[in-house]
């Protein structure tokens, strides 16, 4: 049997538990007094209370709680750009002109490439506008590749922003179809932080931008990991 993540927390704190372990109660309690002190009680009191609290227990298990899901899914995005958006402005460097990238690709702003050609400018706004949109884009491609189970519990924001930088890097197919990326579903979250810095060749040799880079996402994929 799977139990759900956060078990142990839902188990003690949830409301809806605890009505039904009181439910439970009332009606277990009068069998006991009268074992216990052979003392006689009214059974039709303890049936309705038992009654309600198990009801009560089963409709919060089942009735929306007010949460705003759109605020939480905001919250996840917010803290997640937090962290990618420096992480791969950085390695990506910033230029307002478009310029030639180490494999001869026309690029603009932080390593954007689609539709560029040499000679074309963006300002620093929309540079920075253009890098939260593609970093979001590449994001949603690449959770297209993980498990359900990996979506809800391996991975943080942290670990988010590494494999987004990866795939930022390295294009969605390949960072969803990477070794990293199947540990991770695996359930091998040290094992797929470690295969992220396989990718360090660009031209079939090893770059030194791109190790250092490779670092800093292990580093921040590993956060939290004992």
């Amino acid at each position: 049997m799977k139990l759900v993540p956060n078990a142990g927390r839902i188990a003690l704190r949830s409301h809806s538990m605890w009505a039904g372990y009181l439910g439970l109660l009332c009606l277990l309690l009068p069998e006991v007094l009268f074992w216990l002190f052979g003392r006689d009680t009214e059974p039709r009191l303890w049936w309705i209370s038992g009654v309600v609290l198990i009801a009560y227990g089963l409709i919060g298990r089942v009735k929306d709680q007010g949460i705003d899901r759109s605020k939480l899914r905001s919250s996840s995005i917010a803290a997640f750009l937090a962290l990618a958006l420096p992480l791969i402005g950085a390695w990506e460097g910033h230029r307002n002109h478009a310029y030639l990238d180490m494999m001869g690709v026309p690029t603009i702003c932080s390593g954007h490439t689609k539709g560029v050609k040499l000679g074309d400018y963006m300002t620093d706004a929309q540079c920075k506008t253009l890098l939260r949109s593609e970093v979001l884009e590449y994001r949603e491609g690449l959770h297209g590749y993980f498990s359900v189970d990996t979506k809800a519990q391996r991975l943080p924001a942290a670990r988010d922003a590494a494999y987004v930088s990866l795939a930022y890097n390295v294009g969605i197919r390949g960072a969803g179809r990477s070794t990293a990326t199947h540990r991770l579903n695996a359930g091998d979250v040290a094992g797929g932080c470690h295969a992220l810095t396989w990718w360090n060749k660009a031209g079939g040799r090893v770059v030194r931008g791109l190790v250092r880079r490779r670092a800093d996402e292990y580093r921040l994929c590993m956060m939290g990991v004992t």
